[in-house]
């Protein structure tokens, strides 16, 4: 029972504005090759709500951004998006297998999207959704890619 109570009250914590810490993996593209594989520290604010995030590249370049929700209805990219939006439909097949986008992601109520830029230029794309679904842990997944060819999971 203090088990459950402590995951609905942490899940509850990030839901409404705070932060939380997350790591990258690169899981196709040149950094998906290199021994050891890198593993990109990140940082969300805000998450589902109005926030930020911030990933530190390999050489320490930061990205930053900030997050959008994304068209529920038409999944047709982030609402008032500063940055021209990038389908990562095929980057969720990538990472978590065929078909994932089209069955989980496509029209589910809780999906953003962040377009962040980096302090020497990198762009780098996040999606993070969670499921409409009430089950018990709450599982929130995400992708990344970046402008150099590498596709991430997103683990926060």
């Amino acid at each position: 029972m203090k088990g459950k109570l402590l995951c609905v009250l942490c899940v509850a914590f990030l839901l409404t504005g705070c932060y939380a810490k997350g790591h990258l993996y690169p899981v196709q593209g040149p950094l998906a090759a290199e021994v050891p594989l890198p593993i990109l520290p990140a940082t969300a604010t805000g998450i589902f709500n109005s926030g930020s995030l911030t990933v530190t590249l390999p050489g320490g370049e930061r990205c930053k951004g900030a997050w959008k929700m994304v068209n529920r209805k038409s999944n047709s990219g982030p609402q008032a998006s500063a940055q021209p939006y990038v389908d990562l439909a095929s980057a969720w097949d990538t990472v978590y297998g065929a078909g994932f986008y089209t069955a989980h992601i496509l029209g589910t109520r809780l999906h953003v999207h962040a377009a962040l830029t980096g302090d020497k230029g990198s762009v780098l794309h996040v999606e993070i959704y969670r499921p409409d679904t009430t089950n018990e842990p709450v599982e929130i997944k995400g992708v990344a890619k970046d402008d150099k060819g590498n596709i991430y999971k997103v683990v926060l």
